[in-house]
């Protein structure tokens, strides 16, 4: 083995084929797999999370809110069709930023994917237990049980090889839909807008007759929801991980990804409308942690309430499975190329799935949940799982959203003639908005104290990444497909090794 030095402060370390060969992936998906993947790591969130800002900021702030993220969201995926048809590599925001910025900004938009989805993983494991337990009535020391076995049940649902993780997704995504489906049509004739949805009145008050202002807390308010109705779409960019294991990346990506988007566009909208416009209404919901289980005790009754919780579940399952299909993805792609160890990188000898990777990341997010569970006690355990590990996730969302944005720009600027299977409809407009409104979000969170504890636990994450990459990685990369296609120029075979 030798070493060549690059820029950027790195250097690589020769390796042969044996490496590649340790370290293969199948391919598999196509078109419906992937949007049953995109559509399925998001799901949870419309299941709860994005309706804790209506108390102040009201129905009408949410949906400027929404609208907003709507836009966001529009120009990431598109942006990321784009380069995900160009670069078909697992490495997937990594990877962009990597031909974009160099290895010292494909590293730190690396972190920022790691942080979301790890912790994102665990914030709704954190809910199936909680979902569980109140089916079964069990006390508080039994979630930590509840945490460790939905783990060890998924993670060997995605170590079991792609076409039965694939397989799954698809089922478990299609239940989730289904449910919320059931929803809309059993709401549509108890919706009542004006009285339920528009019952918050300025300061946050409770109007019992309904028909309050539609920005009662004005354009703050709406603005201050951003961070909430992410959860409406948080996660849809985690397609372009699964490059490698795509059957035609270059063409079925971007397929994926936009059909994706646009199902969850519909989906968010409806939940909005529906959820809101029947009893409790709005002011209520906001303080729901199950808002969609609220509605349907609206419906139907108290009696049917645990049945309906079960099934609720369906669209966490949907989401915990999906996104520790992509956080063992991130891990090995990074793994591979050299900047986090390399060992975590290997896969199976027969079914070819990142084992290590996947095992990796599940125990580094049970850890920080049972850390903060012994140590802080179940109360407040509980509420930091649920809100200042959420709030990680969602600033290291942002923060790779930034990142893929200014990808997006530096690409089209560094590489005109660079080939592009599919080209973004909102171009370096919709890119320049990503940015824009991530920024805006990310402001609107660190006014929250909460959020800002969220920050501290973000900027720890990230000391930890920047010293071992400053200290070893940078001087082991390896050429892996992604850092080929970045060192030639955009010129790189798309197959791996």
């Amino acid at each position: 083995m030798g070493e060549e030095t690059a820029g950027g402060g790195v250097s690589y370390e020769k390796v042969g084929a044996e490496y590649f060969d340790k370290r293969g992936l199948k391919r598999y998906a196509g078109v419906f797999s992937l949007w049953a993947l995109g559509v399925g790591a998001v799901i949870s969130g419309q299941f709860s999370g994005w309706n804790l800002g209506m108390g102040v900021g009201g129905w009408g702030g949410m949906l400027v809110a929404t609208l907003i993220i709507t836009v966001m969201y529009l120009g990431l995926t598109f942006s990321i069709a784009e380069m995900a048809a160009a670069q078909p590599h697992t490495g997937g925001a990594y990877s962009f930023a990597r031909a974009a910025m160099g290895p010292w900004g494909g590293f730190i938009t690396g972190l920022c994917e790691n942080v979301e989805y790890v912790l994102t993983a665990a914030v709704v494991c954190f809910f199936i237990g909680s979902y569980l337990g109140g089916i079964f009535e069990t006390p508080a020391w039994v979630q930590p049980l509840y945490w460790i076995g939905s783990y060890v049940i998924f993670v060997g649902l995605n170590a079991g090889g792609v076409a039965m993780s694939f397989r799954f997704t698809v089922f478990i995504t299609l239940l989730a839909l289904a449910c919320l489906a059931v929803f809309w049509v059993s709401a549509l004739p108890h919706a009542d807008f004006l009285k339920y949805a528009m019952n918050v009145g300025p300061g946050g008050t409770e109007l019992k007759d309904g028909h309050g202002p539609f920005l009662p807390a004005g354009v703050g308010g709406a603005l201050a929801q951003l961070p909430f109705a992410v959860w409406l779409f948080l996660a849809i960019e985690q397609l372009p991980l699964a490059a490698e294991e795509s059957h035609t990346p270059a063409r079925d990506l971007p397929k994926g990804i936009i059909l994706g988007m646009l199902t969850l566009i519909v989906s968010a909208l409806l939940v909005l409308w529906l959820n809101s416009a029947i009893s409790p209404g709005t002011f209520a919901l906001s303080k729901s942690g199950e808002p969609i289980l609220e509605g349907f005790r609206t419906i139907y009754g108290g009696g049917l309430a645990k049945v309906l919780a079960a099934v609720a579940v369906a669209g966490l399952i949907a989401s915990f499975h999906a996104i520790i299909f992509a956080y063992g993805r991130q891990i090995y792609s990074l793994s591979r190329a050299g900047y986090f160890p390399r060992a975590l990188s290997v896969t199976h000898g027969v079914r070819k799935t990142p084992d290590v990777a996947l095992l990796t990341g599940s125990a580094a997010g049970l850890a920080v949940m049972l850390a903060v569970w012994f140590i802080l006690g179940a109360e407040k355990g509980a509420a930091v799982i649920g809100g200042t590990l959420l709030n990680m996730a969602v600033f290291g969302a942002m923060l790779s959203y930034v990142a893929q944005g200014v990808s997006f720009i530096l690409l089209r600027k560094k590489f005109p003639l660079m080939e592009r299977p599919y080209k973004s409809r909102f171009g370096l407009t919709g890119a320049g908005l990503t940015v824009v409104i991530s920024l805006v979000t990310i402001f609107y969170q660190l006014k929250d104290p909460i959020y800002r504890t969220g920050v501290i636990g973000v900027a720890i994450w990230f000391a930890v990444g920047v010293a071992y990459f400053a200290l070893f990685g940078r001087k082991k990369l390896v050429l892996s497909p992604e850092e080929a296609f970045a060192i030639s120029g955009g010129k790189a075979t798309y197959e791996t090794h």
